[in-house]
């Protein structure tokens, strides 16, 4: 069937760039836009009145761990001084001899009792990230079962995923007295890397070319040296995009230099990894970063030079105390900025205007890190990772990825007048102004309402696990302490 969009406001594309159309047309047919421009001459047989509406491509989120996130509900604020603000440290860390509880990304795969979670969490991961806007998303590394539910969600749900179980060489564990102790199973990781690729083997293509494959090392330092070069080879023999954590933890960065006498970036170099389809996740600790003091690197010259990407999550980070240091440098040296939201809330337009305002005060210039920035990172910026041109833009050609949102702010005064639509979605924009999804040619929200989707339910079935989650935080955690001890409440509670 062939649409027609009467567009108030329509991001384009054209000669390498987005552009901006006002009171334009978008026609597409089936999952193939067909037409961007002013008017369409051809028949049709739906239209679209979206003249109220900024009519975009949809947003490419490059950094997702799947789940409720409830754990991360214990970190802000707070947190142990010797993980330097590291937040995966705070929440996915155990007692050695312990797993994490109430979380099926860390259950042995045995685990029955995690079955619950584990449907639920791919329901409210992509049920969130589609009513943000979001049509493509990259999971970062959870474990096999975890993907076979996202696989089979995305399926029903109708987004476009990039899938793979995440695999390394060991784990960070909580010691004697909760000191960090990294644990090698070489074995173990040979296993997982397998497993990977038999599940990008035969699911590459799911779901009318949806879901396509993705290969995860799932941090650099807890990966040999062996198992990343296998990576290379296999990403580079079956033409597959990597994700790997690096240069995201102050941790990491020293024990790498003490290893290996290198930095985290060139020891991606040395391995084989670095290549333009390769997502750094968070890529911040860079030698350039001052935090480092380390003298005579070149990082972001490696990594301009092979047009690699970092997925910036500032959110995440920025609860962190930490920020990307910083924007303009890391343009300058051509290195492909994408943004993630790693962790709650999957909205991108947020994640839009900190990585804007950071990327401003960290570059200390008001013109760095600008809406048409981290637009184009949000958008084009994650189709480069994937090494794709047929997404993250409105062209003729390109898929059907297609989001309309309102710029009424949803009957409030929110947005006030609007004469540059994406200034003013990245100065006063939300994820609940994204109206209408279309993913692949087919509507998979309308008037902010997802088919099959209840959104009260999920958030009841949320904050039961929530619940879950917290009262059982002792008995893993590497201190022994519960939920209140980790994280007070912010104010003495009268009850």
């Amino acid at each position: 069937m062939r649409t027609r969009v009467q567009c108030g406001w329509l991001v384009g594309h054209a000669g390498g760039r987005h552009t901006l159309w006002r009171n334009a047309e978008l026609v597409y047919e089936g999952s193939t836009v067909l037409f961007v421009g002013e008017r369409f001459d051809g028949t049709v047989e739906c239209e679209v009145d979206a003249r109220d509406k900024l009519v975009a491509q949809g947003f490419i989120d490059t950094h997702v761990h799947s789940g409720h996130r409830a754990s991360h509900r214990l970190i802000s604020d707070i947190g142990r001084g010797d993980y330097f603000g590291q937040p995966f440290l705070e929440i996915s860390v155990p007692r050695e001899g312990a797993r994490v509880g109430g979380d099926p990304r860390y259950a042995r795969p045995d685990d029955s009792a995690a079955a619950e979670e584990l449907m639920l969490n791919p329901r409210f991961t992509i049920a969130e990230l589609i009513r943000n806007g979001i049509t493509t998303f990259v999971e970062f590394g959870s474990q096999l079962r975890v993907q076979q539910a996202l696989l089979e969600v995305a399926g029903e749900l109708g987004i476009r995923a990039y899938l793979g179980p995440g695999f390394d060489s060991g784990r960070w564990v909580g010691g004697q007295g909760g000191k960090l102790v990294r644990v090698l199973d070489e074995a173990a990781g040979e296993r997982e890397f397998a497993l990977a690729l038999e599940f990008i083997e035969r699911h590459q293509g799911a779901h009318s070319d949806r879901v396509r494959g993705i290969l995860v090392p799932r941090e650099i330092e807890t990966c040999t040296v062996a198992l990343m070069r296998k990576t290379a080879a296999a990403a580079k023999e079956r033409d597959l995009p990597v994700a790997i954590h690096a240069a995201y933890n102050i941790h990491e960065v020293f024990d790498i230099i003490r290893e290996h006498q290198m930095t985290s970036v060139e020891l991606l170099r040395e391995v084989g990894l670095m290549s333009e389809k390769l997502n750094i996740g968070h890529g911040n600790f860079t030698c350039a970063n001052p935090l480092m003091n380390y003298s005579g690197g070149h990082d972001l010259e490696i990594m301009g030079a092979h047009r690699c990407s970092i997925s910036h999550c500032p959110v995440n980070i920025a609860r962190r105390g930490r920020f990307l240091d910083n924007w303009q440098t890391y343009r300058e040296a051509g290195v492909n900025i994408a943004l993630g939201t790693d962790t709650y809330p999957r909205d991108m337009i947020l994640q839009m205007r900190n990585a804007s305002y950071f990327g401003k005060v960290a570059s200390r210039n008001l013109k760095a890190a600008t809406a048409a920035d981290v637009f184009a990172a949000a958008t084009l910026g994650g189709a480069h990772t994937v090494g794709r041109d047929d997404i993250g833009r409105l062209a003729p050609g390109a898929k059907a990825d297609i989001i309309l949102i309102d710029l009424t702010g949803r009957d409030t005064l929110r947005f006030g007048p609007v004469r540059d639509p994406i200034k003013s979605l990245i100065d006063c924009g939300i994820g609940d102004d994204v109206d209408t999804v279309i993913v692949d040619g087919v509507v998979r929200m309308e008037n902010g309402r997802i088919p099959g989707i209840d959104f009260a339910a999920l958030r009841a079935q949320a904050q039961a696990a929530g619940e879950r989650v917290w009262s059982g935080w002792a008995n893993w955690d590497p201190l022994g302490r519960s939920a209140d001890e980790v994280s007070p409440y912010s104010f003495v509670r009268a009850n």
